[in-house]
């Protein structure tokens, strides 16, 4: 088994064939926390959709040393497209997380339902469940969105800016749950943030975004309390 979870090779990223990034040859590996840096308006996005997949690969190639379907990717964009006036309890909104590993139009089943319970119960919302996704504060929200993306049980989480918006106390517990999710239960994360110093002694690598290349620089860990 390759110690990489995801390489790209000599690869572009860019929008209606115009690049934004070009040339990234980097790797993440299993079990590392990885975050990318830079600018704003650098590609980082740009970069985080491109190893996810949605956007096209111009040029080079993304590979992956894991089943996409067996286990999808985590995903926490930066700004959810899902409506907060919705009417959906926080568990519904989890439960979408299950639906990449199910069938088109196949119901959820009772270990779909217990899955999403677990990973409500894993991010510090057991008791939410049945509260309407609209009423929750901020920071709650991000963490139901990051229970959806556990519910697809993932091999690597990508989340792009997940504390942009919230107060410092959510930002703290979103960073210290990510940072659990990584060092307890082996996750592979790839993070998206402007606040690298709040989490410095927990990341093993960082991507720096600027210019129109990508550069990644491996750090000094330290051990966990």
């Amino acid at each position: 088994m390759s110690p990489n979870l995801i390489e790209l090779h000599n690869a572009s990223f860019g929008y209606d064939t115009q690049p934004v990034l070009q040339h990234v040859s980097l790797s993440v590996e299993r079990g590392e926390f990885t975050v990318l840096v830079g600018p704003n308006g650098a590609g980082k996005t740009t970069l985080l959709r491109g190893v996810l997949g949605l956007i096209p690969v111009l040029s080079g190639r993304v590979v992956y040393h894991f089943d996409r379907k067996a286990s999808p990717p985590g995903y926490v964009p930066q700004r959810d497209s899902l409506d907060s006036i919705f009417p959906l309890s926080a568990m519904e909104v989890v439960l979408m997380g299950t639906y990449a590993k199910l069938p088109p139009l196949w119901p959820v089943g009772r270990a779909g339902r217990q899955r999403a319970a677990q990973c409500l119960e894993q991010v510090g919302l057991a008791t939410m469940g049945k509260r309407p996704f609209w009423t929750l504060s901020g920071g709650q929200r991000q963490r139901v969105l990051i229970a959806r993306a556990l519910a697809a049980e993932p091999e690597v989480l990508f989340l792009d800016e997940p504390t942009a918006g919230v107060d410092h106390e959510a930002e703290t517990a979103i960073a210290a749950l990510i940072t659990e999710l990584n060092r307890t239960h082996g996750l592979t994360v790839m993070l998206v943030t402007h606040h690298l110093d709040r989490i410095r002694s927990s990341v093993h690598s960082t991507i720096l975004v600027d210019d129109g290349v990508a550069t990644r620089r491996r750090l000094d860990v330290q051990s966990a309390p």
